[in-house]
């Protein structure tokens, strides 16, 4: 099952909405439209049929999974009556970001640079949060943040969370696992470094675009230890690599980040970039106005565009060490 969220008019403006998406016949299908349409033809009210539809099929992924099996059982039901070939072109869709986590961690899980990582990398699955009110969806615009000079795309597996969880292990850390997407974690490489000095984790670097997408596909689908994964930048393809080069599994890194403390359902926990997945591997920058396509066999296609840079509108003035000269 492949879900999305897209943006559709209503009375009162354009509303978000969950769909299933159908590659295949080129369409998606509105949940809450084909649910309210079932329960008509099963005899309720109208009126009746769009509050219960609405409460089955929110317009956020993340209420969706809060309501337990109860959502995977409705959509199955949904899918079982409809038609996808009579749903909704995929060209006329205005995509959302297709979950909107309340958490957004990233990990650093994968083969890479092993001969300069330090001995910590080796010893536990490392991971930052990034502030998930900067996500982005499939063609919405990057921001190139202020005082960029080095903009670069990170390719990675966004692993989604369907269900509550703590204190996981490998064995049973996919009951929590609903699905994955797509995730590029843009990042100012100088800003990054810069402030990586201070010990304290990602900051300015990380928390300014986000992009998942283009939907979710529930984990049922896929083999996660063999997807193909590829970066273009203008249509050039720029990187190359496959899930199956993690060293930290999917397992380790769920039941780490859920090692006393929760997990919720709508979480989005990011793999890290693939061996190759960014151009700070590769000695290559973004520009403004370039765009960027990450795909994963599978999973998906996202593309978003790199916006002008944000002018500084103020910049901190460094302050003395206690008792440096005067």
């Amino acid at each position: 099952m492949k879900i999305g969220r897209v943006l559709r008019d209503g009375p009162d403006g354009p509303v978000p909405r969950l769909v299933s998406v159908h590659p295949e016949t080129g369409t998606v299908l509105d949940l809450a439209a084909e649910e309210r349409r079932r329960l008509i033809d099963a005899g309720a009210s109208p009126r009746r049929a769009v509050r219960l539809a609405a409460a089955q099929f929110p317009g956020s992924l993340t209420e969706a999974l809060e309501s337990g099996p109860a959502f995977r059982e409705a959509a199955d039901r949904v899918l079982r009556d409809a038609d996808p070939a009579l749903g909704i072109p995929l060209s006329e869709v205005r995509w959302l970001a297709p979950v909107d986590p309340p958490v957004l961690r990233d990990f650093n899980a994968f083969k890479n640079h092993e001969a300069t990582a330090p001995d910590v990398w080796f010893e536990v699955p490392l991971f930052f949060k990034i502030n998930p009110s900067t996500i982005v969806g499939p063609g919405e615009r990057i921001v190139w943040p202020a005082g960029c000079e080095h903009l670069d795309y990170e390719l990675e597996l966004g692993l989604v969370i369907g269900s509550p969880a703590r204190d996981l292990t490998p064995q049973t850390a996919r009951t929590a696992l609903f699905g994955v997407t797509v995730f590029d974690d843009f990042s100012a490489r100088n800003l990054l470094r810069h402030e990586m000095e201070g010990r304290l984790g990602p900051a300015k670097g990380k928390d300014f675009s986000t992009a998942l997408g283009p939907w979710v596909v529930t984990v049922d689908e896929l083999d996660l230890t063999d997807l193909t994964m590829t970066a273009y930048v203008n249509g050039e393809e720029w990187s190359r690599g496959n899930s199956g080069s993690l060293v930290w599994s999917i397992e380790e890194i769920l039941s780490y980040a859920s090692r006393s403390e929760p997990l919720v359902p709508g979480e989005v926990i990011g793999t890290g970039t693939v061996a190759g997945g960014s151009g700070w591997e590769l000695g290559r920058r973004l520009e403004p106005g370039d765009t960027v396509r990450l795909e994963i066999d599978g999973v998906g296609r996202l593309e978003n565009t790199v916006g002008a840079p944000d002018p500084v509108r103020w910049q901190p003035t460094p302050r003395k060490r206690a008792g440096a000269g005067r």
